[in-house]
């Protein structure tokens, strides 16, 4: 199947041009008109999952693997080695990132996930009525994820409105209109503005809120005529 073909398939299903501006979605590595045989689907690319995939492949991922402009091509330092690779296999890349967590990303994890399925989506920021207890909240997300650890910030006892989205939120704090913000990469001054503003934060972790990506974009790939891998890249964070 020519690549052409996919791209413009993952182009109707999550039009590329509705990534944020500064993302860097689209077609990273390989040629519109190269063949592919085989997709594999992951949250990053890694060495370990170069070294996986088949000659003539194509990989999507969630996260691209180039974010700006590279000035030189070392190919003993990430991200030019794993570029040199997958070139070597005549592999290609693809990333859907702001525009896949805008279109599908959000909505499956809060529904399929997370259970929440009465919400409303203001762009990146899905809102749902919890009506529980901060405690409730904070150990059903725990529960759910299957986490050992949980970082919280509690403002509030009771959440009535809370605030989702995956990956980082952090930046969009100041325009949280809720009682509880669900996300994950909070720093220490957001947490601090948001425990000062009554926000109650629930930081369900980068890699942990995102890994679903393979399983959502899964689903909607069952139209194509090619089988789609389900891999996934390791979280690089270890908890001791």
């Amino acid at each position: 199947m020519q690549l052409r073909e996919i791209y413009d398939f993952l182009d109707t299903l999550s039009p590329f041009a509705t990534q944020a501006s500064w993302d860097n979605s689209g077609l990273l590595i390989g040629s519109m008109q190269g063949e592919v045989e085989q997709i594999y689907l992951s949250l990053d690319i890694d060495s370990s999952l170069v070294d996986e995939i088949a000659p003539n492949s194509l990989v999507i991922t969630h996260h691209p693997l180039i974010f700006s402009g590279l000035k030189k091509l070392d190919f003993d330092k990430y991200p030019s080695s794993l570029i040199q690779k997958m070139m070597a296999k005549n592999c290609s890349l693809i990333a859907m990132h702001t525009n896949f967590d805008l279109s599908h990303l959000n909505r499956y994890v809060i529904s399929q996930v997370l259970g929440f399925n009465d919400f409303v989506c203001d762009e990146f920021v899905c809102y749902f009525e919890a009506n529980m207890s901060f405690e409730d909240l904070a150990l059903h997300v725990k529960n759910v994820l299957g986490l050992d650890v949980l970082r919280c910030v509690k403002a509030q006892n009771f959440i009535h409105r809370c605030a989702f989205t995956t990956g980082s939120g952090g930046d969009m704090i100041s325009h949280i209109e809720a009682d509880c913000f669900i996300s994950g990469d909070f720093k220490y001054h957001q947490a601090l503005e948001a425990k000062e503003n009554k926000l109650s934060l629930i930081d369900m972790g980068h890699f942990e809120s995102e890994s679903y990506f393979s399983a959502c974009l899964g689903e909607h790939l069952k139209k194509l005529p090619l089988k789609a891998i389900m891999s996934n890249s390791k979280n690089p964070f270890e908890y001791k």
